[in-house]
């Protein structure tokens, strides 16, 4: 935890209100996102036992599992959400534009522009907390290895049709959401306290109710009062006011009210599959269909306060102005969903369960490039984010109180302008270090010469972006007067070392090369299977 973040939750705690981490907003936030909020069963990992989801705040659709142990049931649930977010998916798959990208020509080995087709927007999955977004996960790797009736007439308790593409599109959001800076699926959680710092622990804020009630607590109460009133009061049947933001639930809950509801719908139908005649099914029916009613009120009440929440959470956050660099990143998140829909239109097969070691070593190099990237566009965007930099010794500002020109040696000399910077920051800078200043929205390079006045003053050689001429572009060099941000850190990222195909790794990382042998597809074990 860097010290202004320490500085913002110890001013939390002394206002009694969550303080603001953040002048801008730092994540994408689409106009129409489907917000979804699931629900599971204690005691068996994954298995789900309900949702709320929908794109319509006042009209949610309600998904309920009876009896989350029938595997069936869980098809009918797994069936009725793809019928929600497939076509929610499919609507942006079909609106696309003209882009440019830079591909490999298989002649040359060279670099080239080609023209393909972009998306014109993609898709955002909201979800409550982080636990949520690991469901989703789960659920993907749960259906994308499912086989339909139709692909395999012989398969065992085949799945509904389209419940293993629905499987892989929750895994393609799952892994995006683990790209630091992507906004393809989001917990809210994790983007509130983003931009709020509370006086509680990183974990506590894990609870959307806690949270909330520390950034906007009711009148005449502080935040510590109504997040403690968020996790522990309870109403006069035992149950929590403010349930948890899922998809785990409450053991009073689970023990008083939704195990003997689930028990009245085994005897309901078990009555009804024992029923002897038409009148006495009739009869049977009708208590069956109660029992599932009672369960569906359950479910809804438990997951409608988490779903008035989260968007209470998009409320706040849509108050924030975006970020200079939020469209950006966006558009990357645009060109991956570009890239799936595309693996999916070409009949590729789903994700595996385990990346081999180039494609795995891939995704680590590029998740760490895209950390590095987001600190320094975060930086760049908000002032509080930047100061938090300068703290650390990542940065400096200051004003200029000299710029001297002077040149490079050499036959054609090049302009390499001294500039003088007064500061009160104290940046580590060791000798000839690279710093860099935004200009014209691309980082200009300077280097350290060194310090005067026992390091209040800067002296800074700038070494690039003033043109190709004998005398500097207008603009390009700073003068006298001017107020200034340098940063240590590098404003753009750049790619690492290109890795083997993985046809080409070593035996001790899945060779040896050359084996004519394709690999056995994974098998469908029992995690696989809700």
């Amino acid at each position: 935890m860097s010290l202004i973040s320490t500085l913002a939750r110890l001013e939390a705690v002394s206002t009694g209100r969550a303080h603001a981490a953040a002048t801008v907003r730092h994540r994408h936030l689409a106009d129409r996102p489907l917000v979804f909020v699931p629900l599971t069963t204690a005691g068996e990992a994954g298995a789900p036992l309900g949702a709320l989801v929908g794109t319509d705040r006042d009209a949610p659709r309600l998904l309920v599992v009876p009896q989350p142990r029938d595997r069936d049931l869980r098809f009918v649930f797994l069936a009725e959400l793809a019928d929600v977010v497939l076509p929610y998916v499919e609507a942006y798959a079909d609106i696309v534009e003209a882009a440019e990208r830079n591909e490999t020509d298989p002649e040359t080995g060279k670099r080239v522009k080609v023209e393909v087709e972009l998306c014109a927007d993609a898709p955002q999955l909201i979800v409550p907390s982080r636990a949520g977004a690991d469901f989703v996960r789960l659920l993907g790797r749960s259906m994308r290895f499912r086989r339909t009736a139709e692909q395999d007439p012989e398969t065992p308790h085949p799945a509904p049709p389209r419940v293993p593409l629905l499987g892989r599109w929750l895994t393609h959001f799952g892994e995006r959401a683990r790209v630091p800076g992507s906004a393809l699926l989001l917990a809210m959680t994790d983007v509130l306290s983003r931009h709020w710092a509370t006086g509680q622990s990183t974990l506590e804020d894990q609870h959307l109710g806690a949270l909330l009630a520390w950034i906007d607590p009711p009148e005449g109460t502080t935040g510590a009062e109504a997040a403690l009133r968020a996790e522990l009061a309870r109403d006069p049947q035992g149950q929590l006011c403010c349930p948890p933001a899922g998809p785990a639930t409450d053991p009073a809950f689970d023990n008083r009210l939704l195990a003997p509801a689930i028990e009245r719908y085994d005897r309901a139908r078990t009555a009804l599959a024992a029923a002897e005649d038409g009148l006495q099914a009739d009869d049977r029916l009708g208590d069956l269909t109660a029992a599932e009613r009672e369960i569906r009120a359950l479910v809804e009440s438990r997951t409608r306060p988490t779903w008035d929440a989260v968007w209470r959470g998009l409320d706040l956050l849509r108050a924030l102005p975006d970020g200079a660099h939020v469209e950006e990143r966006w558009t990357r998140d645009r060109w991956s969903f570009t890239s799936h829909r595309d693996r999916v239109l070409a009949g590729e097969p789903p994700q595996p369960r385990r990346d081999d070691a180039v494609t795995a070593a891939n995704k680590l190099a590029s998740r760490e490039r895209e950390q590095a990237r987001l600190d320094a566009q975060e930086a760049l965007d908000d002032p509080l984010v930047m100061a938090g930099r300068r703290l650390a010794g990542e940065a400096f500002a200051g004003e200029v109180t000299d710029v001297v020109m002077a040149y490079s040696e050499g036959k054609r000399p090049s302009p390499r302008p001294l500039v003088t910077v007064r500061t009160d920051d104290r940046p580590q800078l060791g000798e000839r270090a690279k710093v860099y200043r935004s200009l014209g929205g691309k980082p200009q390079a300077a280097e350290f010469v060194g310090y005067e006045d026992d390091g209040a003053l800067v002296v800074l050689r700038i070494v690039d972006k003033m043109g190709r001429g004998k005398e500097p572009e207008t603009g390009s060099v700073p003068e006298k007067g001017d107020r200034l941000c340098f940063t240590l850190f590098e404003h753009d990222q750049r790619g690492g070392a290109k890795l083997p195909d993985p046809e080409n790794t070593p035996w001790t990382h899945g060779g040896p090369p050359g084996e004519a042998t394709a690999p056995a597809p994974d098998p469908v074990t029992e995690e696989d299977v809700l």
